[in-house]
């Protein structure tokens, strides 16, 4: 079963979200559902555009990037972004 760490963002690319799935496309799905809800971070700041993914076949190993990634900055990651993705087009999961 693939694992996915992934990076969304608000329409605006001024807030920055990081996640992990066993399953993009109803994540991404799922952040669309709850945006503008303040019970999520990702909900209150509209984070539903993905930017940028990593694919996993281990979670441990995507469990420990995904830490790695939220200890990061925001330059960093927006770095990061910018490898595979410098427009910050919003991809399709």
């Amino acid at each position: 079963m693939p694992y996915y760490v992934y990076l969304t963002t608000n329409p605006a690319k001024t807030v920055l979200y990081i996640g992990i799935t066993n399953n993009l496309p109803e994540r991404m799905a799922q952040h669309y559902a709850n945006r503008s809800t303040d019970q999520t971070f990702a909900g209150r700041y509209f984070c539903y555009n993905l930017v940028y993914f990593e694919e996993y076949t281990d979670s441990k190993a995507a469990i420990a990037r995904e830490k790695e990634l939220k200890g990061w900055t925001r330059a960093k990651k927006e770095a990061l972004i910018a490898t595979n993705n410098a427009e910050w087009a919003f991809l399709q999961a």
